[in-house]
């Protein structure tokens, strides 16, 4: 069998009901009355807020404004900050806006290079850009395939950067993110990350096979398990008004209703923390209902999957 079907007949095999209802028995939790919950990342001893702040928020926002949405963020106790050279000037404008709070945060960013030269050059500038001397988290962007897989981890590759960065006090942790179950598979079981950032959503999760199996592997490893596209409701229908919405690619969940639905989904899984869309109008909505995101109960799952079945997942599981 071939090694690209084998990964796939093998994240095939675990039915999507796995791992649901969660036991988040493995996730130690802090309750901060006013404040959001925190959760702890893997074997990292660190402790993030459930609710993350994605770097998007402040592309293209002014110095003024992106100083107003990281302040807000710190007020309701947010300490978890993830950002990409890939988001246009969002580097440029959290640099300064963090920075009366650096020391107090955990700040991710991520490379989308996979050439250790190529990695390395966009670590500095990165570092440069918001104002730090490291990062607590530096993963790989958005990998994708299994050809990325190894190049990162080949002689030459990325991950040769992220190691020399790491022993230089650059890095504290190695994670990364991926857009696939194949890709995501492959690098765990090749290399010994801190953390994976995935799409873990009610829509993929149900109607798509996607999600489950990576959870299960990762949570096998004792990963810190942070979450992408919560609020995903599906793809753009053609021709639907995308008003008020150019950060988003996809179509996300609006209503508070459905906002409250899609993260309670994502944080009954052991999942530490979720990143919203990169639209501030949808990331202060998820912070106001940060308040009721208790675990989900059998009786609403159904209705959950219901739901997701009847919709377009934005990702799915193609078996080869």
């Amino acid at each position: 069998m071939k090694r690209r079907s084998f990964i796939l007949s093998t994240a095939c095999a675990v039915p999507a009901i796995t791992l649901f209802p969660a036991d988040l028995s493995g996730i130690e939790r802090k309750m901060n009355p006013g404040k959001l919950e925190k959760r702890s990342l893997g074997k990292t001893g660190e402790m993030l807020s459930m609710i993350g702040f994605g770097g998007i928020v402040v592309m293209n926002a002014t110095p003024e404004e992106a100083s107003a949405a990281v302040r807000h963020a710190i007020d309701c106790g947010v300490n978890y900050f993830d950002v990409a050279p890939s988001y246009g000037d969002a580097e440029i404008k959290l640099g300064p806006a963090l920075e009366p709070y650096r020391k107090d945060v955990f700040l991710a960013c991520k490379t989308g290079k996979r050439t250790k030269a190529e990695a390395r050059k966009e670590l500095e500038q990165s570092l440069i850009n918001l104002r730090t001397d490291h990062f607590d988290l530096y993963q790989h962007h958005a990998v994708t395939t299994l050809e990325e897989v190894d190049t990162l981890l080949g002689p030459g590759g990325s991950m040769e950067a992220f190691i020399e960065a790491r022993n230089e006090g650059k890095i504290r942790f190695i994670g990364f993110s991926a857009h696939s179950v194949e890709a995501a598979m492959a690098l765990m079981d090749r290399f010994d990350f801190d953390t994976i950032l995935f799409p873990f959503n009610y829509a993929t999760w149900n109607a798509g096979n996607f999600g489950p199996q990576v959870m299960a592997k990762a949570k096998e490893k004792n990963m810190g398990i942070l979450a992408l596209k919560a609020m995903a409701k599906g793809p753009w229908q053609e021709g639907a008004d995308r008003t008020g919405y150019p950060k988003c690619w996809y179509e996300p969940l609006m209503s508070t209703e459905d906002i409250t639905m899609g993260l309670r989904f994502t944080l009954s899984h052991p999942v530490t923390a979720a990143i919203p869309p990169g639209e501030e109008m949808l990331f202060r909505q998820a912070l106001s209902v940060s308040g009721n995101l208790k675990p989900l109960k059998k009786s609403e799952i159904q209705a959950i999957k219901e739901k997701a079945l009847k919709g377009v997942p934005l990702f799915r599981l193609e078996a080869s």
